[in-house]
């Protein structure tokens, strides 16, 4: 039977798509191929495993050390059956999961559970009180958490971003001697080298994933509200803060002693600050280059068989830079909401950052996208170095700069007739057009030494470039 058959009629009197295993989001249709990878990560699926990755990690630590009186250390066999119940989770799992919370309407308490129904097959039935043993909920989630966003930052979001980063630099490395006319203010300006401009983005955009590289991945295990207080309850012999230390750390994560029932989530902001402060300046990025597409410095290479628009065939457009400006906006959107709302709770907890973590897979896959479009858009630019240049040849009195503080420099060297100099390129050349004869004629004029009079001559707006070649070493 047909879908169309089995569907339920709108009000309008339209068919439902209900049931037809449409995406209600974009991430998961229509761009989906570019951030699932984020699913094996951020999704919910990729948290109940590592929920479930915890609470076994936690029970072979409690075994393995004897931190209860009547446990022993668990064999080979018995840590690799426990072990597996992570490797294997598959969609099957995920299924078995959601029928056990319907019951329980309780998430975390569903995986212990989860784990709880395994125990009898691996000989361990007599331990299923030790599951979520002194554990609060948020034990478990701030750690599962923490997990899947150093994975997909780790496998996913740090790979394409320094992959961007190397695109622009090799972009710039090639076009690193290709004189072009600066424009402040929209105005022409000293000329630099297109190299130079994008080298730029790349230092500033590899200064943040340096950032995001160096990041805290916090983590905690302390009970109900942060005092251990069941932990030393059950078993006041053991050292709870050496425990819960080597516990957190040896899950990857830096353990923070000091908390309420949840982690304070300082570390999410902070990282996010970090990503956000990268989505702004790639979207810097695609406004520029979106620019320099609109005045031709960059031709598009068009893709067979696509449409520019659907009424001038002559059009193509710079969708995918228009297209990363809008999922950067709505990524740094939730990263700033995140980052401002997680590291509040209220007293020693409420719910609001348990909503709120659920959007953190959103965050990351329009940032994830908006790095895919961009990386595709400049993969499709040829350098347009005839319109740079000519571009170039219609501004020498960009070279008033030059002449005048060459003047600065003669009169401080003691040469006469040096006075005013800004005030006389002004007037020469404030709202004028100047062309190379009359600017050399002024030149000529001016009364400099030998030196610097060749110097100037021999100048034009092509070669007024200053060291900007060279400043693309710091880029790497």
């Amino acid at each position: 039977m047909s879908h169309r058959d089995n569907c339920t009629t709108l009000p309008n009197g339209r068919h439902s798509l209900t049931g037809a295993g449409i995406a209600l989001g974009a991430l998961d249709g229509r761009y989906k191929a570019a951030t699932e990878p984020l699913v094996d990560y951020l999704s919910e699926a990729a948290l109940n495993r590592d929920r479930v990755h915890v609470e076994v990690e936690w029970f072979i630590y409690l075994c393995e050390n004897k931190v209860l009186p009547g446990l022993e250390p668990l064999t080979d066999e018995q840590k690799a059956g426990l072990r597996a119940i992570v490797t294997d989770f598959t969609e099957e799992s995920v299924a078995e999961l959601a029928e056990i919370e319907a019951v329980t309407v309780h998430d975390v308490k569903a995986v212990e559970y989860f784990i709880g129904n395994r125990l009898e097959g691996l000989g361990l039935a007599r331990l299923k009180p030790l599951v979520h043993f002194g554990c609060t909920s948020e034990d478990i989630n701030n750690l599962s958490y923490a997990l899947g966003i150093k994975d997909a930052v780790t496998n996913v979001w740090l790979p394409a971003a320094r992959a961007l980063v190397e695109q622009i630099n090799e972009m710039a490395e090639a076009s690193k001697n290709v004189p072009m006319l600066s424009r402040t203010h929209g105005q022409p300006a000293t000329p630099s080298t297109l190299g130079k401009e994008l080298a730029v983005f790349a230092y500033r955009l590899g200064r943040q994933v340096k950032a995001v590289e160096s990041a805290d991945y916090l983590g905690k295990i302390n009970g109900a509200t942060g005092t251990f207080s069941a932990h030393f309850a059950a078993a006041p012999q053991a050292d709870w803060l050496k425990i819960s230390e080597e516990f957190v750390t040896g899950l990857g994560l830096d353990w923070n002693p000091l908390t309420t029932q949840i982690e304070n989530h300082d570390w999410q902001a902070e990282l996010y600050s970090s990503i956000a402060h990268f989505n702004q300046v790639l979207h810097n990025l695609c406004t520029d280059i979106w620019s320099y597409i609109s005045i031709r410095f960059f031709r598009q290479i068009p893709v067979a068989g696509a449409t520019g628009s659907s009424t001038m065939p002559h059009k193509v457009n710079p969708i995918r830079f228009e297209n990363a400006e809008a999922n950067l906006e709505i990524s740094n959107s939730l990263l700033n909401t995140l980052g401002s709302t997680l590291i509040q709770s209220r007293w020693q907890r409420d719910l609001t950052d348990s909503s709120s973590q659920r959007n953190i897979g959103v965050a990351f896959g329009h940032s994830v996208l908006a790095i895919s479009n961009v990386a595709k858009g400049l993969a499709r630019l040829d350098v347009a170095e005839d319109v740079i240049s000519a571009d170039l040849d219609e501004n020498w009195e960009v070279l008033a700069e030059a002449i005048q503080m060459v003047m600065r420099a003669e009169a401080i060297a003691g040469v006469e007739g040096m006075d005013n100099p800004y005030e006389r390129l002004k007037e020469l050349t404030r709202g004028h057009r100047v062309d190379a004869a009359r600017l050399k004629e002024f030149v000529a004029e001016l009364g400099l030494s030998a030196e610097a009079e060749k110097r100037l001559s021999e100048l034009t707006p092509h070669t007024y470039i200053g060291i900007a070649p060279e400043l693309l070493k710091f880029a790497r």
